[in-house]
């Protein structure tokens, strides 16, 4: 879909119509609202919208088609107002948008943008690009704080079993999402949003889009692996050759290679194949061979392939107290993680003396997809309006029958108190204080955050969290 004028609800289209005749400005805010899910939220995405929609021009080809379509539909069509945006503003929305720096990790409840018309004939615009605007950023916020969920569990259990947590955390999670996904613009904002967090995927649209929109030279890595096709296709009687030729084409010094084993039987891979036949191989080869148990328990069965592993593998034991193998074997464990399945694995890692560095964990779909907008609960509401007399009035919502879905009235304003983000009246607080700031403005992107900033700030939370 590419025309940015059917890029919201039907109703919308009749919204120019429903605002009261003194209305000039609408004000209007974005938060995840308290939830069950998460106690905040990591902010992500705004910028890969500004960038691809708010900065491209509408054209009279886009009013045109959206006319027709509106007419055919059978709800009013803006063209007067649409006119305006395209003769006056060059075809750019006269919007000012506000936002925490993205990567910030915010309390919920606390505002992540708001939004204001600038040309005061157009106070309907402001809520007008809700759908996409709210879209644009629920999504990759909500990946990229269940990615941090998970990082926090994974870097838990290295802080208590590894000598050098730090090194270790950024490949502990590979994102396998692609396919998953009900859209490759999905694999691309989701899989992004991943990479805040971490530094391994096979979401290669991933990588676009964050060179694309926050111009990372490259945000994400992968090695050479198998999937069940590629060994299956040698026959039962050829398994072990199959793991053979991974090694012939993949095993060098220094590097690492990722073979499904459990195509037949995962223990008799493990036991009879790469800790027998192919064990003076693997470990002659000078590259880490990681083992993918794809079935089974996803807590026990990596649990059991380290045991063999180690009994035959070896390996030492750190300062922590904890087991290493042998550096030329690892293990990845990508079926059936969650965050609650990973937190479970952590625990039994570090209850039963396993150093968090011999596994890594992978998941596709459920870090990807399995999420919508009321895992966070993200709205977007008006929550004040200029007048034609130059005062601002407070617009909110109260419901009585549901009060969790109370908003903010006002215009907002984000400070730090105590250590912690908070909302406020934009009147109540001295501007130099206020974290929202403009990031885009009639057109013209004024903040333009790089890829490693985000990292930055996001990375600052956890190490913040890890030291309280």
């Amino acid at each position: 879909m590419t025309n940015p004028l059917l890029a919201t609800d039907s109703y919308k289209q009749s919204h120019f119509r429903q605002y009261p005749p003194e209305a000039r400005r609408i004000s209007a805010y974005v938060e995840a609202r308290p939830n069950t899910f998460s106690e905040g939220v990591l902010f992500f995405g705004l910028q890969a919208y500004l960038k691809k929609v708010l900065l491209t021009p509408i054209t009279a080809a886009h009013i045109a088609q959206a006319g027709k379509i509106c007419a055919a539909h059978g709800v009013p069509f803006n063209k007067e107002g649409w006119q305006q945006i395209l003769e006056d503003h060059g075809g750019l929305f006269p919007l000012e948008i506000k936002a925490l720096p993205e990567g910030t990790l915010a309390p919920s409840g606390v505002p992540l943008v708001q939004v204001e018309n600038t040309d005061e004939r157009m106070p309907w615009l402001t809520t007008w690009v809700e759908t996409a605007l709210l879209r644009a950023v629920w999504y990759p916020s909500t990946v990229a704080t269940l990615s941090l969920k998970c990082k926090e569990i994974i870097y838990r259990g290295l802080l208590a079993t590894s000598d050098d947590p730090d090194a270790q955390v950024p490949f502990k999670l590979h994102d396998f999402g692609a396919r998953g996904v009900s859209s490759s613009e999905s694999a691309a904002l989701g899989g992004m949003a991943h990479l805040v967090n971490f530094a391994g995927t096979d979401t290669m649209e991933a990588l676009e889009a964050a060179s694309t929109w926050y111009g990372a030279d490259m945000a994400g890595f992968s090695i050479p692996a198998a999937e069940h096709s590629t060994m299956t296709s040698w026959g039962p009687q050829r398994e072990e050759e199959a793991y053979a030729n991974m090694l012939t084409q993949f095993a060098a010094p220094g590097k690492l290679v990722a073979v499904v084993s459990d195509s037949y039987d995962i223990d008799n891979a493990v036991d009879a194949i790469w800790c027998g036949s192919l064990k003076e191989r693997v470990l002659q080869s000078g590259a880490t061979v990681v083992i993918r148990p794809d079935s089974g328990d996803p807590v026990a069965t990596p649990l059991k392939v380290l045991e063999t592993l180690w009994s035959s593998f070896g390996g030492a034991e750190n300062s922590k107290g904890a087991r290493v193998l042998n550096p030329a074997i690892r293990v990845i464990q990508g079926d059936g993680m969650t965050l609650d399945s990973i937190g479970k694995l952590v625990d039994e890692l570090v209850r039963r003396k396993w150093s968090v560095d011999n596994i890594a964990f992978g998941m596709g779909g459920g870090l990807l997809q399995q999420l919508n907008r009321d895992t966070m609960r993200f709205a977007m509401k008006a929550n004040a309006m200029k007048t034609a007399d130059g005062a601002w009035v407070d617009v909110s919502k109260d419901p009585a029958s549901d009060p969790g879905k109370a908003s903010k009235a006002g215009r907002q304003a984000v400070i730090e108190r105590d250590g912690n983000l908070k909302a406020a009246r934009l009147e109540s607080v001295d501007p130099a204080d206020d974290r929202l700031k403009v990031v885009y403005r009639d057109g013209r992107l004024i903040t333009d955050w790089s890829f490693d900033e985000v990292r930055g700030r996001a990375n600052r939370h956890l190490a913040e969290k890890a030291a309280a």
